[in-house]
């Protein structure tokens, strides 16, 4: 395989690790937008959570750290459960938010090595093939909100029952599936 189509293999892998085989990704993604559906700030927490991620990745993907999945999937499970309570019982973004999406990017990224291990990156094309697979990831990424955004909040943000018919309910839901992961996840 050439260089051009090493790259775009390789973006075309974490793409696809968030559409459609990254449900979990999705999920912590749609939680970060519905805290505040504005874009600006949806890209500036999404940009965070990147940063995160794709340092941990290469951490992780160069074996300078061995994170074990046996931990990395319930704290994966934690941060989407954490940031859809924080969807509920807060009304507007946490000063620290960013933070703790730092934090929570780090793991994530700890978790995207698992799979970019068991895909392999060839030696010559380390950095490369990195770089590429975080575009497809962030890629991914951009798809979700966009699609959140034109499908939900550009309709309904601005109405007075948004976040109680729309935010509290899809973060409840999401709060249901990562508590069901963080319990499956530690018991097996």
């Amino acid at each position: 395989m050439g260089y051009l189509e090493n790259i775009g293999h390789y973006i075309q892998l974490g793409f696809t690790h968030v559409i459609p085989l990254g449900f979990d990704h999705i999920l912590f993604i749609l939680t970060l937008f519905f805290i505040n559906s504005e874009l600006k700030s949806v890209i500036i927490q999404c940009s965070v959570f990147t940063i995160a991620h794709s340092l941990s990745l290469g951490l992780a993907a160069s074996s300078l750290i061995l994170p074990n999945s046996n931990y990395i999937e319930p704290l994966i499970a934690i941060s989407i459960l954490y940031t859809a309570i924080e969807n509920i019982v807060r009304n507007s973004v946490n000063p620290f938010r960013l933070i703790i999406i730092f934090v929570f990017g780090l793991i994530h990224g700890m978790g995207f090595a698992s799979a970019l291990q068991e895909i392999g990156i060839p030696k010559k094309l380390f950095f490369s093939c990195l770089f590429s697979f975080n575009i497809g990831v962030e890629l991914g990424q951009i798809m979700v909100v966009f699609f959140a955004y034109y499908l939900v909040s550009k309709w309904f943000a601005a109405k007075s029952w948004y976040k109680e018919r729309v935010v509290y309910p899809i973060s409840s839901l999401i709060g249901c599936v990562a508590l069901y992961w963080l319990i499956e996840r530690i018991l097996l």
